[in-house]
């Protein structure tokens, strides 16, 4: 199956129940009052969120004389498509993982190691997450599935310790691309964040301007507590990018254009599954086509 039909899979769910009936409801008609509070309702329920629903209900009455439907599809793609591109210019490109445990951290970082290898890039796993050791194992399995340097210590080390170790080795070896798996429990949140942040700062002692991207992995079936992760994080550490997990699952797809407008990041990686290959570049027409359409 290729990856857009697994999207419409994926997106099955949540198309059948909002946004196909959306796509129902404005075909080839004017947006009036009864259309409108119709739309409304869907997008919220969907996990689009208050502040999206607004501004893309507002979008389509300033286009009045156009087809609603067409204007909505055009919206949501303009929306979702700024900024999707990682930034790769500098070598080693160091890229931090954040996030809560249980959103898919580790195997996210496993998967985009195998993207980067499948595209020709040599690639280090740092595992940054001391406090599990089944997270330092787990990557310890990527890294051989992968063909990647695993730069590990014991369990209870010192995490930043092992991003310089994992940044310097990169540097020393010529490396392209350095991937930082770290902690998410939430629940010492204040640490957490410090600890994130104690990270960012002893690579620069190695690397001046890395992180280059600072990824957030939000498992989608979280819906709006996803949204409310996400508003955490950005307030301690610099979040560039958002890598959406578990979009198969049960999830509401609405959630993607909730983070983008009101946290203004950008989506640049999808997962679809648990396969090594399920994990995808983030691409907003081929989205909003399985959303609204599934075709």
């Amino acid at each position: 199956m290729g990856f857009f039909e697994k999207f419409k899979k994926g997106l099955q769910k949540t198309r059948e129940t909002f946004f196909g009936k959306i796509k129902e409801v404005l075909s080839g008609k004017k947006l009036d009052e009864e259309v409108k509070e119709e739309i409304e309702e869907l997008l919220i329920l969907s996990d689009v969120g208050v502040e999206a629903t607004e501004y893309i209900i507002k979008k389509i009455e300033e286009s009045s004389g156009e087809d609603a439907y067409e204007t909505l599809k055009k919206v949501l793609v303009e929306m979702l498509s700024d900024n999707t591109e990682l930034n790769l210019f500098e070598k080693p490109t160091v890229i931090n993982m954040v996030g809560v445990n249980g959103s898919g951290k580790t195997t996210t970082a496993g998967k985009l190691a195998s993207y980067f290898s499948k595209n020709g890039k040599s690639v280090v796993l740092a595992a940054c997450d001391t406090f599990r050791a089944a997270a330092i194992d787990q990557l310890k399995v990527w890294g051989e599935r992968t063909n990647s340097t695993v730069i590990a210590h014991q369990e209870g080390a010192d995490s930043a310790a092992v991003a310089f170790d994992a940044v310097n080795h990169a540097i020393s070896k010529n490396k392209d691309i350095v991937i930082l798996d770290t902690a998410g429990r939430l629940h010492t949140k204040k640490n957490l964040m410090e600890e994130l942040r104690k990270i960012n700062r002893v690579i620069k002692k190695k690397l001046e301007s890395a992180p280059h991207e600072i990824l957030l992995v939000i498992d989608a079936v979280t819906g709006q507590n996803g949204l409310q992760q996400a508003k955490i994080f950005k307030e301690f550490v610099n979040i560039t990018g958002i890598v959406l997990t578990k979009l198969d699952g049960t999830a509401k797809g609405g959630i993607a254009i909730a983070i983008v407008k009101e946290l203004g990041i950008p989506i640049k990686f999808v997962g679809l599954g648990e396969g090594v290959d399920d994990l995808k570049p983030f691409d907003a027409e081929d989205f909003v086509n399985a959303l609204l359409e599934g075709e």
